[in-house]
């Protein structure tokens, strides 16, 4: 028997209950898929998002109360919210809060330090250089990096626009 006829044997034997394989498997993924409510998860979204947004204003209006001008108190907010966003990731508390709201917890400052965050804590174990230094921006490299790009790009459309007279 050379290498052939396994290959044709085998491929019989693999073909000959597609059908009830395929159904099989159907069977298996929806039984186990887990059934969801858009609609659901899009108000929890909402909500927890607008609890996150409702923290921020209300660490901004804390810090204006004690005395912080705007501008300053802006930049305070923003500190806080990363520093709570990475505790919280350190914790594993945030994870659990984006597992149950999803697109929720993606506002701006603190999904971003938590993409950043929780590579980090979870390469720990290799090393500072190798672990830690490697993936802190596994998740979170690619926006700056194309954030980067984008915005010298649209800084040299800018400056060509005026030195032409568009702008």
């Amino acid at each position: 028997m050379n290498s052939n006829d396994k290959t044709d044997i085998s491929e019989v034997l693999y073909e000959s209950v597609p059908e009830e394989r395929n159904n099989k498997y159907n069977d298996y993924v929806d039984e186990n898929t887990p059934k969801v409510s858009w609609m659901w998860n899009l108000c929890k979204a909402f909500l927890v998002g607008g609890i996150i947004c409702m923290l921020g204003q209300g660490l901004m209006n804390l810090y204006m109360y004690l005395g912080l001008d705007k501008e300053t108190a802006a930049l305070y907010n923003t500190l806080s919210l990363i520093l709570l966003s990475v505790l919280l990731t350190g914790m594993n508390i945030y994870p659990k809060i984006a597992n149950f709201a999803g697109a929720g917890t993606l506002v701006p400052i603190t999904g971003f330090a938590n993409s950043v965050a929780a590579p980090a804590i979870e390469f720990k174990k290799e090393g500072w250089v190798f672990g830690v230094g490697s993936k802190i921006f596994t998740i979170a490299g690619p926006v700056i990096l194309y954030g980067i790009v984008t915005s010298w790009l649209l800084g040299l459309i800018y400056w060509a626009g005026s030195w032409i007279g568009w702008w």
